[in-house]
């Protein structure tokens, strides 16, 4: 085989690894903001991840040094507005329900991208076994009537947000990804930033919580989106969301790690039917 074949095959790895990577860094970043949504709000924290994480990438990628068309501002006003949404309504969601439980309602929306994308008949044995999975986490279910419906609503309207995120961030990552995602998180900004301030006011100088504030965009955003940029542009719009179906696991854990919640026995298998759906349907 040659040099430039070994590389052709092994592209798909790193961008799977990347995609990996991007998760545990979401996921543990997301477990260290639920300890702040006390202090200053969930939206506080939302303005902190998508604030701080816009002045990161602004200042690594200088991205005013490439030009972006009428039809690339567009893709990109868009999907830094679905970031910006995304993160707002799954950090209400996590302070409704428990992580692994919100994510794996959230999940739904690569699910349904990966489903829309592909006519075969294991998509049907998919779309069962997350229906399966969902039933025993929605509070119609008598054994999960402590989930709070409001969390779950929060957590669906992300799961909107993150099948958009997969549509147009496969749009813009045909540019450069760094410089992409920091138009991206400009735009998030945007419209997160002045509702959080709104919100916590003159909390969000405090210097400790800026500090956390900091090492959260770093964790939950400047690193797993560029990441997951880079994983875009290697890996076609289906498989990216079927890597993406290991989140509810890993957040799961995150959830049990860092804050102590502890899912049920049937809880882990309506997360692993959720998993094993979303997974399905990228398998060739």
């Amino acid at each position: 085989m040659t040099d430039e074949k070994k590389h052709a095959a092994g592209h798909p790895m790193l961008a799977a690894l990347a995609l990996l990577c991007s998760q545990l860094s979401l996921n543990g970043g997301a477990a260290v903001a639920k300890h702040l949504f006390p202090k200053i709000g969930v939206e506080g924290v939302t303005a902190y991840r998508v604030g701080i994480s816009a002045l990161i990438m602004l200042l690594m990628f200088r991205p005013w040094r490439t030009r972006l068309t009428g039809r690339q501002a567009l893709n990109v006003a868009i999907y830094g507005s679905v970031i910006g949404l995304m993160n707002l309504l799954i950090y209400r969601a996590f302070s409704h329900i428990p992580m692994g439980i919100a994510v794996a309602i959230e999940v739904a929306g690569p699910l349904t991208v990966a489903v829309i994308s592909s006519h075969r008949l294991r998509d049907v044995v998919a779309v069962c076994l997350a229906v399966a999975g969902l039933y025993f986490l929605l509070p119609m279910h008598g054994q999960v009537d402590q989930l709070d419906p409001v969390g779950v609503a929060y957590a669906a309207g992300a799961a909107v947000c993150w099948a958009l995120y997969i549509v147009f961030g496969k749009r813009v990552s045909s540019g450069s990804g760094g410089q992409s995602v920091a138009w991206g998180m400009l735009a998030a900004s945007l419209f997160i930033v002045p509702i959080g301030v709104a919100h916590a006011g003159a909390a969000l100088l405090t210097p400790s919580y800026l500090l956390i504030g900091a090492a959260i965009a770093v964790m939950s955003s400047a690193v797993p989106y560029t990441l997951e940029m880079l994983s875009m542009r290697a890996l076609s719009q289906r498989t990216f969301s079927m890597f993406s179906s290991a989140a509810p696991a890993i957040s799961a854990l995150a959830g049990m790690v860092v804050l102590g919640e502890l899912l049920s026995p049937t809880q882990w298998l309506a997360i692993a039917a959720i998993v094993a759906a979303s997974a399905l349907t990228s398998l060739r």
